[in-house]
């Protein structure tokens, strides 16, 4: 019988697994995240689109948005382009913007009519939160809207803007126990 010689054997194996895993991440570079990454900064509103981090089972990208940014609209954008790229992953997008403590204190000082509002599924009281939020402060406007998966308010002041994604979770209709 043959003695096997470890040092083939190892370099094979270490050879072999460095093709696979490296093949693997090469893919994720160059086939999912440097073209997903040119798609989101080419979106109408969008300044810097961080590389997507891909994990077992989530998608992660950050978007820089500009002051005159619709948030609605590149948040709708973002999550179809990155929807193609996901292959059933859960998608997380994550707004990054600069720090202004004028319209943090703004929002920090509505937060808990917000926080409500959300609790009790009273969509329709956040448009009239904001707008008291902002009434005192002059040139702050806010904006809401809302589809049927989030809520999206952004504050805009001269000195920059406040992006914000609140998750929505609708009424589900259910059976009474007594019915």
């Amino acid at each position: 019988m043959r003695k096997l010689r470890m040092l083939p054997i190892a370099v094979t194996v270490i050879i072999s697994a460095a093709s696979l895993f490296g093949g693997w991440t090469l893919y994720k570079e160059v086939a999912v995240a440097s073209p997903l990454t040119k798609t989101l900064e080419e979106l109408p509103g969008v300044v810097d689109a961080g590389k997507p981090k891909i994990g077992q089972s989530k998608l992660a990208i950050t978007l820089q948005l500009s002051k005159e940014a619709d948030l609605q609209e590149v948040y709708a954008s973002a999550s179809e382009q990155a929807g193609q790229s996901a292959n059933g992953k859960a998608l997380d997008i994550s707004i990054v913007t600069e720090e202004d403590p004028l319209l943090e204190e703004i929002w920090q000082s509505a937060l808990f009519d917000i926080a409500e509002a959300m609790e009790t599924k009273t969509y329709s009281a956040i448009p009239a939160t904001m707008e008291n939020a902002v009434s005192a402060r002059a040139g702050v406007s806010a904006e809401t809207a809302m589809d049927n998966a989030h809520v999206y308010v952004t504050l805009r002041s001269e000195k920059g803007a406040k992006f914000i994604v609140l998750p929505r979770t609708p009424n589900q209709l259910g059976v009474w126990t007594n019915a």
